[in-house]
């Protein structure tokens, strides 16, 4: 799951980051690799803490979608990769049968868009959760 972030910085200050999807979740760094590493682990631990209290997670809207949101203005734009398989704590293995071609389909996905298999199993089924329930 590919979650948009914005980046501030100000002169005399670290970077900060905003996830707009996920309200409350902030991050910073000194350099802007450093704040890119540290937004990733804070949204994981946001995740974590909406999964233990029995919240869905939401789907990350598009870039263009939060553009025009005034908070967001002079930032700098980046995507951000999650790896949903490492939530939730407990990570259970299960048995699928897939046909071989959609999972060929499936793994060259996962590859060329840096994802796990389970990964990208579970952002799929997220994904189509959430468009059930809206």
């Amino acid at each position: 799951m590919r979650f948009p972030i914005v980046i501030h910085k100000d002169p005399d200050s670290d970077h900060g980051v905003t996830v707009p999807d996920l309200p409350g979740c902030f991050s910073a760094g000194s350099t802007m690799d450093e704040a890119l590493t540290n937004v990733v682990e804070a949204i994981e631990l946001h995740l974590e803490g909406m999964l233990e209290d029995g919240e869905s997670i939401p789907m990350p809207r598009t870039v263009e979608a939060h553009i025009g949101n005034p908070d967001f203005t002079g930032g700098t734009w980046a995507l951000v990769s999650i790896d949903l398989s490492k939530l939730s704590g407990k990570v259970r293995r299960v048995n699928i049968t897939l046909p071989e071609r959609l999972l060929n389909v499936l793994d060259r996905y996962a590859t060329e868009h840096g994802e796990t298999r389970s990964g990208l199993i579970a952002r799929a089924t997220m994904r189509y959760i959430a468009q059930q329930d809206d």
